[in-house]
């Protein structure tokens, strides 16, 4: 009898009387508070897993529909993660790549460049000369 009335007191609400705990939360830090979660639903199937917001622990035993629900959500999480890492890691490579691909090409103009430079210094070199015999041509005949 004595357990009971502690059970029920655990699972009692607060008075009304006491301030809701949100109130007591400065205006900056209210997105730190988490939503409430209301999922409205006028379905009549029940649901596949439990929340592990459902679960209360009294005397330190779970419910065994909540060790399958907290199972569950950690499945689901590790299953979640392991789907951002492989996202993760084709971004990684894709990426590398992309470096490589665009060093390639950097290279790859640069030779160009290079290589217009060198006509560039040939054709100045040719005008020069060409200039230079038409200065001695008129003149040596």
């Amino acid at each position: 009898m004595v357990e009971s009335q502690k059970e029920m007191q655990l699972l009692s609400l607060p008075s009304s009387s006491d301030p809701p705990p949100w109130s007591k939360i400065e205006p900056s830090d209210r997105f730190l508070v988490p939503s409430l979660d209301l999922e409205l639903s006028i379905s009549v199937a029940t649901p596949l897993k439990p929340s592990s917001s459902d679960c209360v622990v009294i005397r330190k035993v779970m419910d065994p529909s909540c060790i399958e629900a907290l199972k569950w959500q950690t499945e689901e999480q590790l299953r979640l993660a392991k789907i951002e890492r492989a996202y993760a890691e084709r971004l990684r490579e894709l990426t590398r790549r992309e470096m490589e691909l665009a060093q390639a090409e950097f290279t790859r103009a640069r030779n160009i460049w290079e290589m217009a430079r060198i006509e560039v210094e040939r054709a100045e070199k040719l005008k020069a000369k060409a200039s230079q015999q038409q200065e001695i041509g008129p003149s040596g005949l």
